[in-house]
């Protein structure tokens, strides 16, 4: 009888599933928003590309930060974690625009990270003011792979937005103490105390049976 037990598979609750995808989708939001924000961050202040301008005849080597390339991949690593931590502060429709939101800054993090990669327009800027003439331009134009890294954080934070929009109704919200409803709170009725007269008489006061019957 207890061989026939074990092998009858038990069934589950009716909310475990749901519960406990709910719970892998948070952790992995929380951990790839955190990471990606930070990454995009860190790789911004990373150099992004160099080259060379022409001064004096001379060769002289330039090199642009990522943040001199564009500053997108920064702003948007913020406000991609500013939204992380708001999606427990709102509910509903609110929850799903902060989760859309979420996830624009992470496509927009990839978008700006790609283009900066090809992009030699901080580094002409320089070759300018180097050389003292508005016309001059970089030559042997290169990039490092600092860009990309920051795409991948962008991709991160993206990541982080697609789970909070699949599955961020599951989530939990912050405690609704801290929400201001307008609602009354009840009071709670004093205990009177049978062995006591003045509780007695001032719950005949009150109107109330101090007998509780």
């Amino acid at each position: 009888m207890d061989l026939v037990t074990a092998a009858v598979p038990h069934p589950r609750s009716e909310g475990e599933g749901p519960a406990r995808a709910g719970r892998r989708s948070l952790a992995v939001a929380l951990l790839s928003g955190a990471l990606g924000a930070a990454v995009a961050l860190l790789a911004t202040r990373q150099r992004w590309s160099m080259g060379t301008a022409t001064v004096a005849g001379d060769a002289f080597p330039l090199s642009a930060k990522g943040s001199d390339v564009t500053g997108v991949p920064a702003a948007l690593a913020i406000v991609g974690l500013a939204a992380l931590v708001a999606v427990f502060a709102v509910r509903r429709t609110g929850r799903f625009a902060v989760s859309a939101l979420l996830a624009l800054s992470g496509a927009g993090i990839v978008a700006a990270a790609l283009l900066g990669a090809t992009d030699s327009s901080a580094l002409d800027d320089k070759a300018a003011q180097a050389s003292g003439d508005t016309s001059s331009v970089v030559h042997a134009f290169d990039h490092t792979a600092w860009p990309y890294v920051a795409a991948v954080g962008g991709g991160l934070i993206l990541l982080a937005g697609l789970l909070a929009l699949l599955y961020g109704r599951r989530w939990p919200a912050m405690s609704g103490r801290y929400e201001r409803n307008g609602a009354p709170r009840a009071r709670r009725a004093p205990v009177v105390d049978p062995d006591r007269p003045e509780d007695i008489w001032k719950a005949l006061d009150r109107g109330e049976d101090p007998t509780g019957a």
